[in-house]
């Protein structure tokens, strides 16, 4: 079942990306929603589903870009299992927490393919600071949304169901 969940979970995050980078500017990749999913995959079910998430999701999204394949495969892999092992030692469930491993994955996550692709080159191009704090800032942003929607989900739906109830109990005539 925790498979099933992780690969939704990617699913959906793969779709929203390859939807809303249509909308961004000159669509170039602003954000990273696949990242995100990865994260919250990790947090919510542990480091062995953020390595999931990370290898499933990076790949598709390397297949989908004219990106070299695998290289953001292993660097979502290692973030995901990262953040796994951070929300299994901590305590990640307070929204100010959340969005920080976001953030640091988010940075973790660049510098990693940075790197891959130095090696990969044999040339060190430097870092875009202000690309990868612009992203990292609207992954945030995003993973905030996402952790907030389903925290609020049940409880929305458990009033919904309740509201829907009559007052007074069945009318018997």
């Amino acid at each position: 079942m925790k498979a099933v969940s992780v690969l939704a979970t990617v699913i959906v995050a793969v779709v929203l990306q390859m939807t809303l980078a249509r909308f961004a500017v000159g669509g170039r990749w602003l954000f990273d929603l696949v990242l995100v999913g990865v994260v919250y995959a990790a947090l919510l079910w542990g480091p062995v589903a953020g390595m999931l998430a990370g290898t499933i999701g990076g790949l598709l999204q390397d297949m989908l870009s004219a990106q070299v394949i695998g290289v953001g495969g292993l660097a979502k892999t290692v973030v995901g299992f990262a953040a796994g092992t951070v929300g299994a030692q901590f305590i990640v469930t307070q929204p100010g927490a959340r969005v920080l491993v976001v953030a640091v994955a988010s940075l973790a996550q660049r510098v990693l393919i940075l790197a891959l692709y130095a090696l990969i080159d044999q040339r060190w191009s430097g870092v875009p600071w202000t690309a990868m704090l612009g992203e990292t800032t609207l992954n945030v942003l995003c993973g905030w949304f996402v952790f907030q929607a389903t925290e609020m989900l049940p409880g929305a739906i458990a009033r919904g169901r309740l509201s829907r109830r009559p007052k007074w109990g069945p009318r018997k005539w």
